[in-house]
């Protein structure tokens, strides 16, 4: 049986996930929690096979969690689970050491796939984000600008690409507008930018929004 954690803020979402692999003879969610801290309290406490881990949840982003998990249990299959587009996130939660993305968008049964694949210790990533890092890594070209950001920073970007003001960034990730602020002219400064709008163009030609 292969044991699951659910972590996802919303609990329409969960019921959802549960209902699906209920109908699974051979996967369990066996605990579920709604923010990351609660997550790590967790891990530390109960064995699972695989973490279906949200990437937005309130309070510490999903790749400082991630990050965190594989720093203290290296051996965790984290299969990544997120409402953003692969070109957003997937390729840094990989590098994180997730073993798997998904976009929630995704069919039950290619979840149920992915859970089976990243319990026995592989990757599971689509044949379109596959395709996408074979090319990638059989280039050799300078970093592109949005790789010298900080994964914070990135997250930013796109929250600010996607037209939402300071103070909903802030609200939405549990920090000062300040410190979003500060942020905000970090990123601007490491893309030689010097106006938002710029930033949305760039997060538009890469497909980081729609």
């Amino acid at each position: 049986m292969i044991n699951v954690i659910l972590a996802d803020d919303h609990v329409l979402f969960r019921e959802g996930i549960k209902k699906i692999l209920s109908d699974t003879d051979d996967i369990v969610v066996t605990d579920e929690v709604g923010n990351g801290q609660t997550l790590i309290n967790k891990v530390h406490k109960d064995a699972c096979d695989v973490i279906l881990l949200d990437i937005s949840m309130p309070g510490r982003s999903g790749l400082d969690v991630l990050k965190q998990l594989m720093c203290e249990k290296p051996d965790l299959n984290v299969l990544a689970l997120s409402m953003h587009s692969e070109e957003e996130y997937a390729e840094r939660m990989l590098q994180a050491g997730a073993s798997g993305y998904l976009v929630k968008q995704c069919t039950p049964n290619e979840l149920i796939t992915a859970i089976r694949k990243v319990s026995s210790g592989r990757k599971y990533v689509s044949s379109t984000l596959a395709e996408r890092l074979a090319s990638r890594f059989s280039k050799k070209s300078d970093k592109v600008l949005h790789e010298r950001l900080s994964d914070r920073e990135f997250e930013i970007m796109c929250l600010i690409a996607s037209g939402k003001p300071i103070k909903e960034i802030a609200e939405e990730l549990s920090l000062s507008s300040k410190t979003v602020s500060t942020h905000r002219a970090h990123i601007l400064e490491k893309m030689g930018m010097k106006h938002n709008s710029e930033l949305m163009h760039y997060a538009l030609q890469n497909h980081f929004v729609d």
